[in-house]
C-alpha cells in the first residue's frame, strides 16, 4: 500500500467515532412521575407506583433508592408498560427510605449504551416509631412527613393493634403534625402501630408496622394497712402488707395529725418479703394520727395508696368511785372491727378485763371491782382492736395508748362493833381500799394487854380473849400498813365493844 493511500485511511478512521456518535446519539426521554410509595406493614416490602413517561420508545424503567441526591440502582423492569414495583428490601422496618424511577430508551445501534431519563421526583416511606413514658403512663407515636407532591397529604391516621388483634384507628391528626399521644395503656401488653398518610383523591401511603411492649414496673394491685399500734415506749408501730405480684419495692409513708390535717411524707421505705414496717418515734400518741403508704415508681411518683390506719387514743376520767374509759374507733381496716378488748394492769401485768362490742367507745369500771386486786402503784388500761373479714386474709390488731391512775388508798376503821350478834358489825377489821403490801394490826385493853394481833389483812377480831368474850367497853387499836404505792401509814384509835348477850 502506498503511503498516500495509507494516510487517507488513517484520516477516515480518525473521523469515524464522531460520525458514529452523531448517528447513534440518544434522545433523552422524559422521566416518569412517582405517585405513591407505601410500605406493606406485615412484610416490610415497599410498593412503588408511577405514571409512565410521556416519551415514546421506552423499553424499561429503572428503580433507584435515593439518598443525599444520588440514586443507587435497585432493579430494571424491562416492560415499557410497567407502572408499579415491589421492593423486597426490608430497610423500611428500621428507617425512612426514599425512591426515584427513571425511564430507559434502547440505543439505536445494538451494543451501544442506551439512554435513561432524568430521575423522577423522589418519595420517601413513612417510618413510625413508638416510645413509652412509664412515668406519665403515655405512649407517643412519631413519624416523618410524607411528601405532599404529587398527591397532597390531607391528614394522618394512626392505626393500632393490641396483642395481635385487628388494626383500628386510634386517632387522626392534621398533615402538619408528626406525632400522636396515647394517654393510657395496659401493662405487659403488645401494641402495634401503623401510620397512614391520607392523600388527596383517595390514595394513601402506609408506614412500617412498629412494635411496643409496655413492660414497666408492675405496681401493687393493693397495699393493706395492717395496723397502727401504740407501744409501751409511746411510739407507734406500723405494718403494711404489699401485693406479692408487685415489682415496686420503694414506698413513701405519709402522716397527718387530726382529721383536718394534711398528709406529709415522714419516711422513704423499702419492702421486704412483701412487708413494710416502721416505728414512728416522732409523734404525739395522745392525738389521733392517720397514716398511709404509697408505692413509688421509677419516676418517683406515687402510683397507689394503702387504706388509712390510725392509732387509738384512750382516755380515763375518775368520777366518784367510777373509772370512765373512752376511745376513738380504729380507722380504716379493709375488713371490719370484730371487737374491742379491755386490758388492765393492777400490779401483776396486763390481763384481759372485758370483751366489748365493735361499736363501743365507752366503758365504766367501778373502783370496788378492782381495788382489792391492786398491788402496784398504778392502775393501767389499754384497748385492743381486732379485725375480721379482711379481703387479703390479714388479721389486724391495734393497741391503744395506755392510761394509768394512782390507786385510791383509803383506810376506814369502825369505832363500834357488836360481837356475836350475827350482824355485819360482828367482827372488827379496818376497811382498806387496797391490798396492802405489809399489814400489822394490834388491839389491846387500857392497861396495854394485847387482846388481838395479826399480820393477815383478811383476819378479823371476833371480840374475844383466849376464846372468852371480852367485856363490854373501850379497847385501843394500832394499825401499820404499806400501801401498793409504797407509802407507810400508821394509825391508832379506839373501838367500843357492845355486847348484845
Amino acid at each position: 500500500m502506498n503511503i498516500k493511500l495509507f494516510n487517507i485511511i488513517i484520516v477516515l478512521i480518525s473521523f469515524w467515532p464522531c460520525s458514529a456518535h452523531s448517528q447513534i446519539e440518544c434522545e433523552v426521554p422524559d422521566p416518569p412521575q412517582l405517585e405513591y410509595v407505601s410500605v406493606q406493614p406485615e412484610s416490610g416490602f415497599t410498593e412503588l407506583t408511577w405514571a409512565l413517561s410521556p416519551s415514546v420508545d421506552i423499553a424499561a424503567y429503572i428503580i433507584y433508592s435515593y439518598e443525599n441526591g444520588d440514586g443507587i440502582p435497585i432493579d430494571t423492569i424491562w416492560n415499557p408498560l410497567a407502572s408499579n414495583y415491589l421492593v423486597s428490601n426490608t430497610a423500611t422496618k428500621y428507617k425512612s427510605v426514599s425512591f426515584v424511577v427513571a425511564a430507559y430508551r434502547l440505543p439505536v445501534i445494538p451494543g451501544m449504551d442506551g439512554c435513561p431519563s432524568p430521575l423522577s421526583n423522589d418519595l420517601n416511606t413513612i417510618y413510625a416509631k413508638p416510645s413509652i413514658d412509664t412515668c406519665n403512663k403515655k405512649i407517643t407515636v412519631s413519624w416523618n412527613s410524607y411528601a405532599s407532591y404529587p398527591k397532597k397529604v390531607t391528614d394522618y391516621s394512626i392505626l393500632w393493634s393490641i396483642n395481635g388483634g385487628n388494626f383500628t384507628e386510634a386517632g387522626n391528626v392534621s398533615s402538619d403534625i408528626n406525632s400522636f399521644i396515647i394517654n393510657d395503656f395496659t401493662i405487659d401488653t403488645e401494641y402495634y402501630f401503623v401510620v397512614r398518610a391520607n392523600l388527596e383523591g383517595g390514595g394513601s401511603s402506609t408506614s412500617n408496622k412498629s412494635f411496643l411492649l409496655t413492660k414497666m414496673q408492675k405496681p401493687p394491685g393493693w397495699i393493706n394497712a395492717d395496723y397502727a399500734t401504740v407501744n409501751s415506749d409511746n411510739t407507734i408501730s406500723l405494718s403494711f402488707t404489699v401485693d406479692p405480684l408487685s415489682e415496686i419495692t420503694r414506698f413513701k409513708l405519709e402522716r397527718k395529725s387530726g382529721s383536718s390535717g394534711t398528709f406529709s411524707t415522714i419516711a422513704q421505705l423499702s419492702s421486704m418479703d412483701n412487708s413494710v414496717l416502721y416505728i414512728d418515734n416522732q409523734v404525739n400518741i395522745n392525738q389521733i394520727n392517720y397514716y398511709r403508704l404509697g408505692a413509688v415508681n421509677n419516676c418517683n411518683t406515687s402510683v397507689i395508696l394503702s387504706n388509712l390506719c390510725s392509732n387509738i387514743v384512750l382516755s380515763l376520767e375518775k368520777e366518784g368511785d367510777a373509772l370512765n374509759l373512752s376511745w376513738n374507733s380504729y380507722q380504716e381496716w379493709l375488713g371490719i372491727i370484730s371487737s374491742y378488748r379491755l386490758f388492765i394492769n393492777t400490779g401483776n401485768g396486763f390481763e384481759e378485763k372485758a370483751v366489748l362490742q365493735s361499736t363501743d367507745t365507752l366503758f365504766t369500771i367501778g373502783y370496788d371491782e378492782i381495788m382489792y386486786n391492786i398491788t402496784g402503784d398504778n392502775i393501767c388500761f389499754y384497748i385492743s382492736a381486732y379485725e375480721t373479714s379482711n379481703p387479703y386474709m390479714i388479721m389486724g390488731q391495734s393497741l391503744s395508748s395506755r392510761v394509768c391512775t394512782v390507786p385510791t388508798e383509803l383506810i376506814t376503821v369502825p369505832n363500834v362493833f357488836t360481837p356475836n350478834n350475827g350482824t355485819i358489825n360482828a367482827y372488827f377489821r379496818p376497811i382498806l381500799s387496797f391490798t396492802p403490801i405489809n399489814y400489822y394490826l394490834v388491839i389491846s385493853d387500857r392497861r396495854g394487854t394485847i387482846l388481838f394481833e395479826t399480820n393477815d389483812y383478811y383476819e378479823s377480831w371476833d371480840g374475844t380473849k383466849n376464846g372468852h368474850p371480852y367485856p363490854q367497853g373501850v379497847c385501843l387499836w394500832f394499825l401499820k400498813v404499806t400501801t401498793p404505792s409504797g407509802k407507810i401509814i400508821s394509825k391508832t384509835g379506839t373501838i367500843t365493844i357492845i355486847n348484845s348477850r
